[in-house]
């Protein structure tokens, strides 16, 4: 399982609410092949409502859910996550 996440020691620590959803466009192929692609956005707590609902309107995330600053994909070998972080100006904040 591949995993990247975009936020700094600090991010960690600020933007620790996760909404996390599996991609069902990515999932099956490229870095995802033979798994399941996940895709999550960090954000502060207090954006947590705004960036939760505009993960859910997204036509490709499926299985939204919210975890932890501390999350880590489990399953097998194969698949690929990758944690983005919400700052002011993303269109979840617009």
């Amino acid at each position: 399982m591949t995993f990247v996440d975009d936020r700094t020691g600090h991010q960690r620590k600020t933007h620790s609410v996760i909404i996390l959803g599996t991609d069902s466009f990515l999932s099956g192929w490229g870095e995802a092949k033979g798994g399941s692609s996940y895709a999550g956005w960090a954000c502060k707590p207090e954006d947590q409502y705004e960036v939760e609902r505009w993960v859910r309107r997204r036509g490709d995330m499926k299985r939204v859910r919210v975890v932890g600053s501390d999350y880590k994909p489990q399953g097998g070998k194969h698949g690929h996550c990758h944690i983005y972080v919400v700052e002011n100006g993303h269109p979840a904040l617009s």
